[in-house]
């Protein structure tokens, strides 16, 4: 009973419960802010997209100062204020969207309807902010407090990681279900209502759950600061004489601001404004220098895909005959293989080290992504290049949903039933956009069948080297630059994502999707590439040797060159 108390009193365990709590907030609310938006401009998709668009910019232009702003402050106060800036933006957000929908009426007649587009920018605005400070969140808490929580038992982070993917799997799933019957069975303002009140209550306990954390891991008030070598030495002996170390961080933090603040009075107003972009140069050549570069852009590659379950592939599976149910039930498939990865990692990274794991998971992938190859050739494709990817691609410009908000690649659970988002409130499954008049002659199954059994298989493979990559920038990056790698990381991972939405864009024709799939299947496979040429430096000659457990096996994931421990 004494270990039951201690583990469910751990620090361990009350980030599981933080991180569980902040998730299923983070997507019932990315799930339910499309839906408001296309219920609110007249079933189109118009807002919806343009949100899109801002997260994905927002995110790619800002990643590396986020991170930057998390290097550069202590990790209490990143945590506290990313948690209460995203919950206090949602809640308002969900304010502001009742009162829309109460008024929506009365706010077309003023100034011509203006008034309502303000407040469809107010709205789309603070949802952005919401997102960044759930970036900032997903940084500090993820990529940071979680590997000091860890300690230097890598396995021990190994399965911290794998856990917090499983709470992401549940949540992806379980959270938009639950906000999607509250506003089936009730209505729209009543899901803004739930929600705001969700994360009042989340943002109250999630606050005491960081301070719990950071009290039980003294560790986390140590945080390097970047400074002279010089001053360092200095600070390093008075801490070592005489000082304790939560002290001596704060005397490190007090003697970095007061020895450059007559320097920082002297800056000119042009370099004031300057030092964004230059934090944003520094952050992607620091990203660029990194020995673990390609593995990072191996792990970014595979958002270049359709390959999952979004509302681009959901919605070809509805135009090839697919239903909502089975649908929901292909949805909870891969729930389950993506938890299998997260096991398959432990497992692998125990027998086989943590760089041949990220072999033998990219190889995994890319075996079951061959079904979805052989699909486009199979009877039941619509693949047709002779029909021209831009006809009528002006009406269809919008049919492609936005891009959401993600923790990882492939994994976009907000936007999974917006296909039939205008008939959710009302409670039917049926697609916005079918034309329930045209009923064809049945389409064979063969195709969509090998293609959605390629995409689940291969989640088992996703997820494992998912978390190898994770794991290597956690191990491998230096501490008082895990922000802004990890900032410009999810700036490229978003890079990729958005190619892939605009690639469907350009090619938004069923006939067009076989296309589409072989394009993503080559991203996969470069993908792989990248991180094979990485292991190859890693371990050299050692990638062809069978997998065996040896003491080696806990220090591979160490960057070519390095022989340290981290």
């Amino acid at each position: 009973l004494g270990s039951v108390v201690a583990y469910f009193t751990s620090a361990k365990f009350l980030l599981y419960l933080g991180h569980a709590l902040s998730t299923w907030g983070d997507r019932m609310w990315h799930f339910a802010v499309s839906v408001f938006l296309v219920e609110l401009y007249g079933n189109s998709l118009l807002l919806t997209a343009v949100y899109g668009l801002v997260v994905a910019g927002s995110v790619l232009l800002l990643g590396a100062i986020i991170g930057d702003w998390v290097d550069k402050n202590s990790r209490l106060k990143v945590a506290q204020t990313s948690l209460v800036v995203q919950n206090a933006s949602v809640i308002l957000c969900g304010i502001i969207l009742m009162i829309i929908f109460l008024f929506k009426t009365q706010l077309l007649t003023l100034y011509h309807g203006w008034l309502l587009t303000m407040c469809y920018i107010l709205v789309i605005t603070i949802a952005n902010i919401a997102n960044l400070a759930s970036t900032a969140t997903a940084i500090t808490i993820q990529r940071d407090w979680i590997v000091v929580v860890a300690g230097e038992d890598r396995s021990k982070l190994a399965d911290m990681n794998a856990t917090i993917r499983r709470i992401d799997q549940l949540t992806n799933i379980l959270a938009p279900m639950a906000v999607g019957q509250i506003m089936t069975f009730g209505s729209p303002m009543i899901g803004c209502g739930f929600i705001s009140g969700w994360n009042l209550m989340s943002m109250c306990v999630e606050y005491l759950l960081l301070w719990k954390v950071y009290q039980k891991t003294p560790t986390l008030a140590v945080k390097s600061a970047k400074v002279e070598e010089s001053e360092l030495k200095q600070l390093n002996v008075k801490k070592e004489s005489d000082m304790k170390p939560a002290e001596g961080v704060q005397l490190i933090v007090e003697k970095d601001v007061t020895g450059f603040e007559p320097q920082q009075k002297e800056i000119s107003c042009a370099a004031r404004i300057a030092e964004p972009f230059i934090t944003f140069r520094d952050g992607w050549v620091a990203y660029y220098n990194q020995p673990v570069f390609l593995a990072g852009m191996g792990l970014a590659f595979l958002y270049m895909t359709v390959l999952g379950f979004d509302c681009i592939t959901t919605g070809y599976a509805y135009t090839q005959g697919l239903s909502g149910s089975v649908l929901s039930l292909l949805m909870g498939a891969s729930a389950v293989t993506g938890i299998m990865g997260t096991v398959a990692f432990t497992w692998l990274r125990r027998k086989c080290g943590l760089v041949r794991t990220g072999l033998i998971s990219g190889v995994a992938q890319l075996a079951c992504l061959v079904l979805c190859a052989i699909s486009v050739f199979m009877p039941g494709s619509p693949l047709d290049l002779t029909v021209s990817p831009f006809a009528d691609i002006s009406a269809r410009l919008f049919e492609s949903e936005p891009l959401p908000t993600m923790a990882s690649p492939e994994d976009k659970p907000e936007m999974i039933f917006a296909t039939g988002v205008p008939n959710l409130l009302n409670g039917s499954t049926t697609p916005a956009n079918a034309v329930p008049e045209m009923s064809p002659e049945p389409v064979p199954l063969i195709s969509v069948s090998l293609l959605f059994a390629g995409v689940i298989a291969a989640r088992v493979g996703l997820w494992s080297f998912d978390l190898t990559v994770t794991q290597l920038l956690q191990e491998n990056v230096v501490e008082s630059e895990r922000g802004i790698i990890n900032g410009v990381q999810n700036s490229m991972n978003y890079l990729l994502d958005l190619l892939h939405f605009i690639m469907v864009i350009l090619a938004p024709n069923p006939e067009a999707f076989g296309l589409l799939v072989l394009i993503s299947v080559s991203f996969v496979a470069m993908g792989h590439i990248m991180y094979f040429r990485f292991a190859q430096k890693s371990l050299g000659k050692q990638i062809f040797v069978c997998c065996t457990p040896d003491p080696k096996a806990v220090s591979d994931s160490s960057p070519p060159g390095n022989t340290s421990t981290v």
